[in-house]
């Protein structure tokens, strides 16, 4: 059974910092590309980040870039998310997906991601 558990939500003060992991596991994730993707109250789920473990390239929504760190440890099937200078428009949840797919390819779309897990709650507090 594959599983994305994400953690290190919390509630902070506009420009502190958060850590978010996201652990896999049920299967293999060597080609895959892990993001993150996050839906504020009201709004559409929104893709913020991935890394594809082949090539290991990373992208970035332009809101998040110089912010936002997204990075892995693919021995541990985990990938972390380190957000700086956080501002309130970052509060929602954020989603850990994964790509079986990838081979190095990073898409934007949801459709993309065939795995989610259930959410991990950030609040920034002006």
């Amino acid at each position: 059974q594959v599983q994305l558990v994400e953690s290190g939500g919390g509630l902070v003060q506009a420009g502190g910092s958060l850590r978010l992991s996201c652990a896999a596991s049920g299967r293999t994730f060597s080609t895959d590309a892990m993001a993150w993707f996050r839906q504020a109250p009201g709004m559409e789920r929104e893709f913020v980040a991935a890394i594809a473990w082949i090539g290991g390239n990373t992208v970035y929504t332009d809101s998040v870039k110089g912010r936002f760190t997204i990075s892995g440890d693919n021995a541990k099937n985990t990938v972390y998310l380190q957000m700086n200078s956080l501002k309130p428009e970052d509060t929602g949840v954020y989603y850990c997906a994964a790509d079986p797919h990838s081979y190095g390819r990073i898409l934007f779309e949801q459709s993309t991601y065939n795995y989610w897990g259930q959410g991990t709650q950030v609040t920034v507090s002006s």
